[in-house]
């Protein structure tokens, strides 16, 4: 049988079979006094030689993927998935705080997919092209997820924030940010979307999830935030 280990912060959890693991404000694995976040949100279990992940929580979502960001999965409310990579990314956001937790499965059933790094700083995610400008934004939003060393929790830039950082006005960073999440939604990357007058905040930190997760960008980006672009806006 597979073991499970979750590290949050450099602390190491290891679930037991018979026992259902609670993840959230409170719980057997207690990530800080978040309002936002669910008392319980996400509960491990044991069943039919798997190990699954739930969400029990009625409005956070998280989204889970392996440590390459080859295979990725949204996991809303009332849904789960098995646990089947040797190293399982599991990230989510409540209220301006994103988390990171890390699953490690020994042994594991399937292995991780690699992929090799694009040569000349071209990024390409469903044979959609990001500019140079996309990227920054999408670094100046993850970059205190990235500057992390590890697991944990983060705070999410606010637009002006995110904006001030590259040197843009607001308006300049909404006006990209709305193309960024339009090209990913395109290849169907959830929760990216929202009708008029929709939640910025909510559509930022998906975006912060999935990039990280995914490994859109990494630590190796950050290099991008001294650069200075003129493109058409």
């Amino acid at each position: 049988m597979s073991e499970l280990a979750i590290e949050f912060a450099g602390e190491w959890f290891r679930p037991e079979p018979g026992d259902e693991f609670e993840i959230g404000r409170e719980g057997d694995l207690a990530l800080d006094d978040n309002p936002y976040l669910h008392r319980r949100f996400l509960r491990i279990t044991h069943d039919s030689g798997l190990w699954w992940l739930a969400n029990v929580g009625a409005r956070l979502s998280a989204t889970v993927c392996d440590a390459a960001g080859g295979v990725q999965s949204w996991l809303s409310p009332g849904t789960s998935l098995p646990l089947v990579f040797p190293s399982t990314s599991i990230v989510f956001t409540a209220g301006p705080t994103t988390y990171e937790l890390l699953a490690r499965l020994t042994p594991a059933p399937y292995s991780e997919i690699r992929s090799e790094e694009p040569e000349g700083g071209a990024t390409t995610i469903g044979m959609i092209p990001f500019t140079t400008s996309q990227r920054q934004l999408i670094v100046a939003l993850c970059e205190p997820m990235l500057r992390r060393d590890g697991t944990g929790l983060s705070e999410i830039p606010s637009s002006s924030e995110a904006a001030a950082r590259l040197g843009w006005t607001t308006t300049r960073f909404n006006r990209k940010l709305d193309n960024v999440c339009d090209k990913l939604d395109r290849v169907g990357v959830k929760g990216l979307r929202g009708g008029s007058g929709g939640l910025a905040t909510n559509r930022r930190a998906r975006l912060v999830e999935y990039a990280v997760a995914s490994r859109l960008v990494t630590a190796a980006d950050l290099h991008l935030l001294d650069m200075t672009t003129v493109e058409a806006e």
